[in-house]
């Protein structure tokens, strides 16, 4: 099993940063990519960004591109989402994904709450 915890949402005025974590333990090393998600109240779950644990790709949703990067830091299994320039409609419970080897469904965090204020 993977487990996957995050960290570091809060409330942050619109056009400042935050930067969520992401904690994966467990058999990490059957994992083959990590993602971000988000979830605004009604809405459904959409893709933010993701890369493969080998690094050697990464994507981003458009509404992410040039304002968001994500990254690991391989010492601690850690996945991180830097979010600069931050939008009210980035306001949303942003959830952390694991793709595992041999599995077909993933593991998912608890989520983390990111409020963007105008």
């Amino acid at each position: 099993q993977v487990q996957l915890v995050e960290s570091g949402g809060g409330l942050v005025q619109e056009g400042g940063s935050v930067r969520l974590s992401c904690a994966a333990t467990g058999r990490t090393f059957r994992i083959l990519s990590m993602a971000w998600f988000r979830q605004a109240p009604g809405e459904e779950r959409e893709f933010v960004a993701g890369f493969s644990w080998a690094g050697d790709w990464a994507n981003y949703a458009d509404s992410a591109k040039g304002r968001f990067t994500i990254s690991r830091d391989s010492a601690e299994n850690t996945v991180n989402l830097q979010m600069n320039n931050l939008r009210p409609e980035d306001t949303a419970v942003y959830y952390c994904q694991a793709v595992i080897a041999g599995r077909t469904t993933d593991y998912w965090g608890q989520g983390t709450q990111v409020t963007v204020s105008s």
